[in-house]
């Protein structure tokens, strides 16, 4: 909707991870350098932690674009609270090996036994990147670490990233886990960015989409920004995309700290009055309080005026041309 107002190709703020928007900040650079280490030592896991919205899920994306696919054969897998069994399923599916997912166990074993020996013949290794990892319980995590055991002579055609939410250390914490700490080759926790890096970030992901300095974001917007999202990409990219919209609808070209003010306190208004899934809501009643709504219908008020005074213009415009082409007709 905004991205036509303010000459842009894209969105540049949407909350869907885009690797091809990844931003080299110092924590993502660091997160990328471990696992590239983990990729080139060629065994053992490697453990990346971040906060819901760190840019995880975008760090896999951008780590799988660049890998070497004539040497590395890749799956990236989304995990929920599944069993043991249930993943082994998913990461023989990942790889194309099985279409069932009701498929026996001991079958998905000698399929993806089968698929390490054709890829060591190949020499070529293979990647297993488990995402939302915190989803899975010691009993799962025994899999991957089982399928770290296949070898061929002295290598080991099998590699895992874990990647999860801070309380995933807690789960390899377990005393079930042991075995599975002790091939950990290296571990980081992807933190937020600083001021500086909030700055550029922001800039970054607008230049990806043709921006021309329209809208200019002040120095005092862009720090309240920092202030409100903490530097967590996610929390920006809400904050800004918001912001956009805003201007849009205000027909505003330059933010201030006020207008980054007050869409934060927009945004915290939907989340506090929110209604509970679920929640039984009597008829007339919205959950949210008299004041968001007046802001709501304020605004849309105020489009349907910006709209009308456009068709005003228009019609006379219209009109005018029209009186201009029978004032000329030779007739």
């Amino acid at each position: 909707m905004y991205a036509k107002f303010y000459g842009l190709r894209a969105e540049p703020f949407l909350l869907t991870p885009d690797q091809s928007f990844f931003f080299e900040s110092s924590v993502h650079s660091a997160a990328l350098a471990y696992l590239n280490y983990g990729i080139t030592r060629g065994e053992g896991f490697i453990v990346i932690t971040g906060e819901i919205g760190a840019g995880k899920t975008t760090l896999v994306r951008r780590l799988c674009a660049s890998i070497d696919q004539r040497k590395i054969l890749a799956a990236h897998v989304v995990t929920t609270l599944v069993s043991g069994s249930d993943l082994l399923r998913m990461v023989a599916a990942a790889f194309g090996l099985v279409n069932d997912l009701r498929t026996e166990k001991s079958t998905v074993l000698l399929r993806l036994q089968s698929f390490f020996d054709q890829a060591n013949r190949k020499e070529k290794r293979v990647l297993l990147l488990v995402d939302e990892a915190q989803n899975l319980t010691a009993s799962a995590l025994e899999e991957p670490r089982m399928l770290s055991n296949f070898q061929n002579g002295n290598s080991a055609p099998f590699q895992s990233f874990l990647i999860g939410q801070p309380q995933f250390r807690m789960v390899l914490a377990s005393p079930e886990l042991e075995q599975l700490r002790e091939r950990v080759i290296a571990s980081y926790h992807l933190g937020p960015m600083d001021a500086r890096e909030c700055g550029e970030y922001l800039l970054h992901r607008l230049r990806h989409v043709g921006w021309k300095e329209d809208p200019i974001f002040e120095e005092s917007a862009i720090e309240a920004i920092y202030a409100h999202s903490g530097g967590v990409p996610r929390r920006i990219n809400t904050l800004c995309s918001r912001l956009m919209l805003f201007g849009y609808l205000e027909e505003l070209h330059r933010f201030n700290k006020d207008d980054v003010e007050r869409v934060a306190d927009d945004i915290a208004r939907e989340i506090q009055f929110a209604p509970a899934t679920g929640a039984n809501i009597p008829n007339g009643a919205e959950g949210v309080p008299h004041a968001v709504d007046t802001g709501i219908e304020a605004r849309v008020a105020g489009i349907e005026q910006r709209f009308s005074r456009r068709e005003e213009s228009l019609r006379r415009a219209a009109a005018a041309l029209l009186l201009s082409s029978v004032s000329n007709d030779p007739k």
